[in-house]
C-alpha cells in the first residue's frame, strides 16, 4: 500500500520595533498587567497570570465578534523580556511564540521589539505584522497618557 508523506508547513516569523518614550519598567508593566493590557490592546476581557507557565487569555471584540488570544508565559525577565506562546484563530490553532523585549533607549525611553515565530503562512505573517505594529502604537499612546 503506497504511503504519502506531507512535508511540515514552513512556519514564518516577523519582527517589529518601536522606540517609546517610557522607561523599560513602565513598558514591561503595560505588557503584563491585565488592567493595562485591556486599555491599550482594546481587549474586552483579559485574564493573566504573568509567571513562568502561567496562562493568559485576551478576548478582543472586532468586526462584531470575539477574537480570543491565549497561551502561557515561557520566560519573564523584568523589566527587559517576556516570552510567551501565542495561539489564536489566525495562527490556525498552532502554538506560535512571541518574544517581547525592551531595551533602554536614551535617558527615559525604551526600544521595544516584538519577534513572533511560528506563523502558518504569508497572509497571517502580514496580518500579524500589521497588528503588532498597530498595537505598539497603541501601547505608546497609552503610556503617554499615563505620564
Amino acid at each position: 500500500m503506497p504511503t504519502t508523506t506531507s512535508a511540515a508547513p514552513k512556519l514564518l516569523e516577523l519582527t517589529v520595533s518601536r522606540t517609546i518614550d517610557a522607561a523599560p519598567a513602565a513598558v514591561f508593566d503595560a505588557w503584563v498587567d491585565p488592567a493595562k493590557v485591556s486599555a491599550w490592546f482594546g481587549a474586552a476581557r483579559v485574564i493573566m497570570n504573568p509567571v513562568v507557565d502561567g496562562l493568559y487569555y485576551i478576548g478582543v471584540k472586532h468586526q462584531g465578534r470575539n477574537w480570543p488570544h491565549y497561551g502561557r508565559f515561557l520566560r519573564i525577565e523584568r523589566p527587559r523580556l517576556v516570552e510567551q506562546t501565542w495561539m489564536s484563530e489566525s495562527t490556525h490553532g498552532l502554538e506560535s511564540i512571541v518574544t517581547f523585549s525592551i531595551a533602554p533607549q536614551g535617558r527615559a525611553g525604551s526600544e521595544v521589539t516584538i519577534h513572533h515565530t511560528g506563523l502558518p503562512d504569508e497572509k497571517e505573517r502580514r496580518n500579524h505584522k500589521d497588528g503588532w505594529t498597530s498595537l505598539l502604537e497603541a501601547l505608546e499612546q497609552q503610556l503617554k497618557t499615563q505620564k
